[in-house]
């Protein structure tokens, strides 16, 4: 097969030989996963039956609302499992989409490999950071009212904050690990039915975002039940409940540090391998997108995933963890100054609402049906529609037992009518949730007038292109704003309005109001991440039909799950931005207790006539631009390496365009790989495709044939 693809004995398009070069090296999983797997299965089973009668113990020790937390989590944790076995199940399809499929997940793996390990090391390089921060700065009035001295203090928050970083590492590996193995899935299955593509795709996101969110709530509440045994909460000189969130802080802070850097490295690759293959692909060239004759394809399939996939699981987990721990916080501190006599709902509020998350989540996902139509295109339903009602189920559910949530949790005798206010908090979450997936959905989705109109404006040429999409862009934010504000200024009024009072009289609810918003615009996060993680699988399903040269019908059926998983994906990047508006609202409030806390002096004000928090915010205000054009001057920079490349092969390889030659596919990743040395006569590079260290530095680069030059001394390729 080779050989004819060399000397350019091929057939018509639609019977040329479906060939991919074989880049699979040995497979990679993390540490972690390498020596569980080496653990005997018996043994395993021991440990893990030890392990959860460990956590039930020191629940039950807490209290019955954390037995309940871990008990959803345990149960989502199993249906994650029976997704995963369901879709794995599935057929992968002919040889040649398997070998696609092989290479997509060898560079996904690389890519995490390189840059988690440096992540990694950066983590705890910053734990040291922390352990020397906490060690010497002063005590609260908290921790010396309980006896918790600076060493303890400061080992908690630096074993949070690990704790923090580990799990969120591991949400966006989870994420990574089901996409590159759902999308071969996803291509066979469009052979068959449309309907039944969509429903793997469906349930391999719904995978992914069941162990996301379900760590983020039993991270919290193992952390929580933990501290509580240990410290001997509410004992006689020992901490207050209403002190314990406190201590969490450090599990949000070590899933915004990786969240922060797989967001940043993620969004840099996809973005260059996209923008580089299509440049030349598609404007040079003039090929469709995913041809297999475009060299940059597979680093863009990659990119799909490590961006998409992996740094937005992270993202999520970091949102969710977040808000969890900030309306803890809120809520203890609400309940000490109104002296609620017992303020284990208000802190655990935030636990169960997303315990429930993880329920109607299920329901939503479980409500996409199986196989229906024939894989025509005109018998199916729009795919768009299917997850639009799949998310109404999971809408009109959150509304039922967040109400639940309230009246079981926030119920106190001080104020009857207190959790009522609060459920209306919660719908007001509820209803941004749903206008920030309606309102990306509309200049997203290719049914609206504002893509169709931008799409219209590329037919007077790339600048008036260009214009239109910048408008379009900024136009885009006014909603989005609009509703945030409504929803903060409604929330904080049906908190204060709620008839929970200090012991001065004044009402205190309006934050936690605004917190319980956020929690109900998250309610359905498992959900919205699912629908995510179905954009990067169905984008990579419809690579592989293309580069795999399957029939046209295959490749519409992909199309259109491709068109809706665009916006599905942007969908997502909308709701985790409202949610994030909304939280930085709580944080700039917990902030502010922190700081009054420490200086002994109320806090209640920020004064921009003062002429260092004036600077102060527009140092702030610089950094979101001057780290942007960072990000952006990355991309490009990367870009123009891909670029090149892609450009070296069509010029040398002329017969890449006429199917006589087919593209070093190993080559571009050998431009942005790792060199592994063991040796004169075992050196090689793989194709990890995400530093640069191997051709600057190594001076690692291809010469066909299968062979890559290092160090001048040729070597044989993997």
């Amino acid at each position: 097969m080779d050989d004819d693809m060399e000397t350019g004995n091929l057939g018509p398009y639609q019977d040329r030989p479906r060939t991919f070069p074989n880049m699979r090296s040995k497979p990679y999983a993390p540490l972690i996963f390498r020596i569980l797997m080496r653990i005997n299965s018996r043994v395993l089973f021991i440990l893990l039956l030890f392990g959860l009668g460990a956590i039930f113990y020191v629940g039950a020790s807490t209290s019955p609302i954390i037995v309940f937390v871990f008990s959803v989590c345990i149960i989502s944790f199993l249906l994650s499992i029976y997704f995963a076995k369901w879709v794995l199940s599935k057929d992968e399809g002919p040889p040649e989409m398997a070998q696609i499929s092989d290479a997509i997940r060898d560079g996904a793996e690389g890519f995490f490999r390189t840059q988690y390990g440096t992540i990694s090391k950066m983590a705890l390089l910053l734990a040291l950071v922390i352990l020397s921060i906490y060690l010497f700065r002063s005590t609260t009035p908290q921790q010396e009212s309980s006896g918790l001295g600076r060493v303890t203090s400061a080992c908690i928050t630096v074993a949070a904050f690990l704790l923090g970083a580990l799990c969120s590492g591991i949400a966006g590996y989870v994420g990574m690990w089901v996409s590159v193995r759902a999308n071969v899935r996803v291509s066979s299955a469009a052979r068959r039915s449309a309907r039944e593509a969509l429903q793997i795709a469906v349930r391999a996101g719904g995978f992914s975002a069941m162990v996301v969110v379900g760590m983020a709530v039993i991270g919290v509440s193992i952390l929580y039940a933990t501290f509580y045994v240990w410290l001997g909460v509410d004992s006689p000189g020992s901490m207050k409940v209403t002190d314990l969130p406190l201590l969490l802080v450090g599990y949000g802070f070590g899933a915004s540090f990786v969240a922060l850097f797989a967001q940043l490295g993620g969004g840099i690759y996809t973005k260059a391998a996209d923008v580089g293959a299509d440049l030349v692909g598609k404007v040079e060239q003039g090929i469709p997108e995913d041809d297999p004759r475009n060299p940059a394809v597979i680093a863009d399939l990659v990119g799909d995933n490590v961006g998409d996939c992996a740094a937005r699981g992270a993202d999520l987990f970091e949102s969710i963890a977040a808000e969890i721990i900030s309306a803890m916080i809120l809520g203890g501190t609400m309940a000490q100054r109104c002296k609620i006599e017992d303020p284990s709902g208000f802190i655990l509020f935030p636990l169960v609402v997303h315990s429930f998350d993880l329920v109607i989540s299920s329901v939503g996902i479980l409500s996409i049906r199986g196989t229906r139509g024939s894989g025509v295109i005109a018998a199916i339903e729009d795919p768009m529609a299917i997850l639009q009602k799949g998310y109404s189920v999971t809408i009109f559910l959150a509304v039922v037992t967040f109400g639940l949530s309230t009246r079981w949790m926030l119920y106190t005798e001080q104020a009857p009518s207190a959790w009522l206010n609060f459920a209306l908090c919660g719908l007001v979450g509820i209803m941004t949730a749903y206008s920030f997936v309606w309102i990306t959905k509309y200049y997203t989705d290719y049914k609206h007038e504002p893509v169709r109109t931008l799409a219209l404006s590329s037919s007077t040429g790339h600048g008036t292109n260009i214009i239109a999409g910048i408008s379009l862009g900024l136009e885009s934010t006014a909603l989005p704003v609009l509703v945030i504000s409504v929803s903060i200024v409604s929330a904080f009024w049906l908190g204060q309005t709620s008839g929970l009072v200090d012991e001065a009289g004044n009402p205190t609810g309006g934050l936690f109001g605004t917190a319980v918003a956020t929690m109900g615009m998250l309610s359905t996060a498992a959900y919205v991440l699912t629908m995510d993680m179905f954009g990067p699988i169905a984008d990579n399903a419809g690579g592989i039909v293309e580069m795999s040269q399957q029939p046209e019908s295959v490749r519409e059926i992909t199309d259109v799950l491709d068109a809706v998983g665009n916006t599905t994906k942007a969908t997502t990047k909308g709701f985790a931005i409202g949610s994030a508006a909304l939280a930085s609202f709580l944080l700039f409030s917990a902030y502010m207790d922190e700081v009054a806390t420490f200086a002994h002096t109320p806090f209640k004000q920020v004064d921009i006539a003062i002429p260092e928090v004036f600077v102060g915010g527009l140092l702030g205000s610089m950094l979101i631009f001057l780290f942007s054009a960072w990000a952006c001057s990355a991309v490009g920079r990367t870009a123009q390496e891909v670029v090149k490349e892609v450009r070296r092969q069509f010029i040398e390889r002329p017969g890449i365009m006429d199917y006589k030659e087919k593209p070093d596919y190993w080559s571009l990743c050998c431009h942005c790989s790792i060199c592994i040395f063991e040796g004169d006569d075992k050196t090689w590079c793989f194709g990890y495709c995400f530093t640069y260290s191997c051709c600057s530095v190594k001076k690692c680069r291809p010469v066909g044939d299968g062979t890559v030059l290092v160090n001048d001394v040729t070597a044989p390729s993997q």
